[in-house]
């Protein structure tokens, strides 16, 4: 992909950036009257987003009028600079009246994002993207931290999963665990059942030679620390096993691994800003594939908590290999435990592609959550464990089934689900996310896409600080 990096420059005598002048509807009729009549010619009248590009008598391009819409941007939107990005030629730029620093700082995010292309498979390079040069004072390494996290959650969830297995997933986790000095263990095929992971075990067992279910588990930081831990799910692939999906549901199950991808996104940025958390990933990584070993609809799995499953749904097995996981996470007892994963339709019926469904046991965590959601525009919406559903996943046979006895509520019953597995003491998010851009957008490519892990993070010291 095009280097992000060289998408933000700082401060420099060396280059001469063309300026670009932010305009709002309002204040297009009190510019000069030569930039007014040009303008009008060109039809340009400040809406979001459009471009007005004035030149010299010689033709060198002197500057350029950015709409804005009614109002000048503000810092809770990320979004706001991204489209000029992605309409700009290569060169340098620099924004001359932006309202302050935080808002410069949200527009330099999309900027950074807006040069992001997924072109590992493309024949023809890309071109280098549009410069935004920042001033001296202001952090272009910050902002490229949660640039480059959000670049790396879209490579893993875009990437095919002939290229993205189980094993490729486990190195993803282990060059971050390498990279800023972590340890990374992982559990794979049989040895699964030996140390007590059978349902990670049942879910990915069909998957072919090579491709075998496994818990990858990364720790960093000091011991003495507050305990985070993270849960990511990582299908790579999800057929919907013996219950399998039709074609068009299965088109885009490459990115069934987005709660994983967006988990490592959020470690990476935890470790690259250096918080004074002990951070713990773990990421159960399975094919939900199709074969003769495959898990049946009907078959009663065993848990780590003990608590058996009856299977009703093959194709609802995202929650399965997560109670693992969670029964793991929770034995260590973690000051916060945060999941994310594509669990459910139920949540995009309800919410749509641009809003993850948030479950968690505690209101102050959702305060917390809530507001760091605003602050950077990473959008959030709290759904509620609503204890009277939990019925519906009663089984005859098993402790619990793993879906509802009725299709509605479906991503309710979900995290009603996954919370039997969370002890009560613990405080615990579940983001039920979409991770994928189902169109295009400024800033926001068609495909795999980071969700929930600004907010998290921007959420983090406020919510270990509950307990101080």
């Amino acid at each position: 992909m095009p280097d992000i990096a060289s998408s933000l420059v700082t401060k420099d005598t060396q280059l001469a950036p063309i300026p670009i002048e932010l305009v709002t509807t309002n204040d297009l009729e009190q510019r000069p009257e030569n930039e007014v009549n040009w303008a009008k010619a060109n039809g340009f009248k400040a809406k979001a987003g459009t471009l007005c590009l004035l030149a010299e008598l010689d033709g060198a391009l002197s500057k350029i009028l950015m709409g804005v819409g009614d109002n000048m941007p503000v810092a809770s939107d990320p979004w706001w600079l991204a489209a000029a990005q992605e309409k700009l030629a290569p060169g340098v730029y620099e924004i001359i009246n932006a309202p302050d620093d935080a808002t410069l700082k949200a527009g330099a995010y999309g900027w950074a994002v807006a040069s992001y292309q997924f072109d590992r498979y493309l024949s023809e390079p890309v071109d280098d993207p549009a410069v935004l040069m920042l001033p001296a004072d202001i952090d272009r390494g910050a902002i490229l931290q949660e640039a480059n996290a959000t670049a790396l959650v879209r490579d893993l969830v875009n990437t095919p999963t002939d290229d993205l297995g189980p094993a490729e997933l486990q190195d993803a986790v282990e060059a971050l665990a390498e990279e800023f000095d972590g340890s990374c263990s992982t559990i794979v095929g049989e040895d699964l059942l030996d140390e007590n992971f059978p349902a990670i075990h049942a879910v990915g067992r069909a998957a072919a030679e090579g491709r075998e279910p496994r818990l990858v588990d990364l720790k960093w930081g000091d011991e003495n620390d507050p305990k985070i831990t993270l849960v990511g799910k990582g299908v790579c692939y999800d057929t919907g096993g013996l219950d399998i999906k039709t074609g068009g549901f299965m088109r885009l199950m490459k990115k069934d691994m987005g709660g994983a991808a967006n988990a490592i996104g959020l470690a990476r940025l935890i470790m690259m800003n250096g918080l004074k958390v002990r951070l713990r990933l773990l990421i159960p990584a399975v094919e939900n594939a199709i074969a003769g070993n495959a898990y049946r609809p009907g078959d009663i799995i065993a848990t780590r908590k003990g608590l058996s499953v009856e299977v009703c749904n093959t194709d609802a097995e995202g929650r399965i290999v997560l109670c693992d996981a969670l029964a793991l996470a929770c034995e260590e007892k973690p000051a916060l435990l945060l999941d994310f994963a594509t669990l459910t339709g139920a949540a995009r019926v309800a919410l749509g592609p641009d809003l993850p469904a948030t479950y968690t046991n505690d209101d102050a965590v959702w305060a917390a959550l809530e507001a760091g959601s605003k602050k950077v525009g990473d959008p959030l919406w709290r759904m509620p464990l609503w204890a009277p559903y939990d019925e519906s996943l009663t089984s005859p046979i098993a402790d619990v089934c793993n879906i509802s006895d009725s299709p509605m509520g479906g991503s309710i019953t979900a995290g009603l689900y996954l919370q039997r597995f969370v002890e009560d003491d613990i405080k615990w998010v579940h983001v039920d996310l979409f991770s994928w851009n189902p169109k295009q957008r400024p800033g926001r490519p068609k495909g795999g896409e980071a969700q929930a892990i600004r907010a998290a993070y921007s959420a983090i010291d406020q919510i270990l600080s509950l307990d101080e």
